[in-house]
């Protein structure tokens, strides 16, 4: 079954300028007939092209808050990142208020299931004869990013679901245990998403497997709502559940914290990201035991599905985490080994994308494209519709476009044919 995707294109608002083009961090966007086309295979739903399109022709494709049936028992699985997008929020307990009055049934907090994880994390990081550093797995984009780039980082990743689809594990179970005669198909878990990987993320459940959460509603959707519920609210009732560590995984670095050792790292922002990845690829990183990489700038604060400013959205959480506890949840009391309800047993598969059809082919493709490549400027203006000389050079050799496009050139080609016939005019003239 082909991947699907959750970032999608509005040709009819798409005017063909090249943000989108120069920010791509898998350069899966080129620019044909006038408007960006997405190359399916290379799209990894960072959401970048939606950040900086400044006509709004990239979106998110999620679910409506209209698409959840009413008959069912609705669970909202909100992530962390949630509490960071209301201003003189005190208490999260306001937000799950309002998240009741809107017409869910039940919460079940993603940070709760986060603690879970970072118990578990620092149980499986003392194990002996496991690949370090260990990656978080957490970002759907990193994963996808190593299955694209860097396979041999894969056996890193840590073999942990990650924690929405734990959190709406959960949900479900706790609804069927409360209520007697409930079956899992009378439950709509509803994840909050800040991103649209996290939409692909479900829709690509993993081992063949369906996920656990029904639903996946846009942040900003939700915020609208609660904003008109949250207001007539007076006092909060407790239902809360979570801590510090819980919310900290919002924003860049409170999932390493929540490691407990010092020899971490956590980069942000999908620039960053692959720079750490291919430091790592290389060999030649620090000695480290926990890497965080967040695809958002801040994390998930920084998501596109979401309304604040990341960096405002983490301060807010800051002072939201000050009055709670460490944590509130923690992982079964065993001998440190991941449960297989939410470990993750198969490595991703590694899914290059190839010049040719074979590895024959894909060598000569390779030494055509460097022989095309040389006759190119070399600046990445994007004029082409390509966003380097050396995807254009690609783009040529597999028969996507040809040399003629580049402007650069032809522009040089043309000069070049004009003091031709210059330098033959004259030598006639002497003649």
């Amino acid at each position: 079954m082909p991947y699907q995707h959750s970032v999608s294109l509005n040709v009819s608002k798409c005017r063909g300028c090249t943000h989108c083009l120069k920010h791509c961090p898998t350069e899966a966007i080129r620019i044909r007939g006038g408007h960006a086309v997405i190359n399916a295979a290379r799209c990894i739903d960072c959401g970048e092209c939606i950040r900086v399109c400044p006509y709004n022709a990239k979106k998110a494709s999620c679910d409506k808050l209209s698409d959840i049936p009413k008959d069912k028992w609705k669970i909202a699985v909100p992530a962390p990142a949630l509490f960071g997008q209301f201003d003189n929020l005190d208490d999260i307990d306001y937000v799950l208020g309002g998240l009741l009055d809107y017409g869910f049934d039940d919460i079940f907090e993603v940070a709760r299931s986060a603690e879970i994880v970072s118990d578990y994390t620092r149980r499986y990081m003392k194990k002996s004869g496991i690949a370090k550093p260990v990656i978080s797995s957490a970002c759907p984009v990193i994963e996808r990013l190593i299955s694209l780039r860097y396979p041999y980082l894969a056996g890193n990743l840590l073999p942990i679901l990650p924690p929405m689809e734990i959190a709406a594990k959960e949900a479900k179970e706790n609804a069927i245990s409360k209520h007697p005669g409930m079956t899992e198909d009378d439950i709509a878990t509803v994840f909050i998403s800040p991103c649209p990987a996290k939409v692909s993320y479900v829709k690509n459940r993993s081992e063949g497997k369906r996920s656990n959460i029904d639903f996946v509603v846009s942040m900003s959707d939700i915020y609208f709502e609660l904003l008109g519920v949250m207001k007539k609210k007076t006092q909060p009732v407790p239902v809360s559940r979570t801590g510090m560590i819980g919310l900290g995984w919002a924003s860049s670095g409170g999932e390493a914290t929540a490691v407990f050792n010092d020899k971490y790292l956590a980069a942000d922002g999908i620039e960053n990201v692959m720079r750490v990845l291919e430091e790592m690829d290389n060999g030649s990183f620090p000695e480290l035991e926990f890497v965080e990489l967040d695809a958002c700038p801040g994390g998930c604060v920084g998501g596109v599905m979401t309304v604040a400013n990341p960096f405002i959205a983490k301060a807010r959480l800051q002072s939201l985490r000050r009055y709670l506890p460490v944590s509130q949840n923690w992982a079964s009391d065993n001998d440190g080994t991941v449960p297989d309800e939410i470990s993750v047993k198969e490595k991703i598969e590694y899914k290059p994308v190839s010049l040719g059809e074979s590895m024959d082919k894909s060598i000569k493709m390779m030494s055509e494209m460097e022989k095309i490549r040389k006759r190119l400027p070399g600046i990445d203006c994007g004029s082409c519709g390509a966003p380097t000389c050396s995807a254009f050079a690609s783009d040529v050799v597999r028969g996507d476009a040809t040399i003629e496009e580049c402007i650069v050139f032809m522009r040089k080609e043309l000069e070049s044919i004009r003091g031709e016939e210059k330098s033959a005019g004259g030598n006639n003239d002497g003649t």
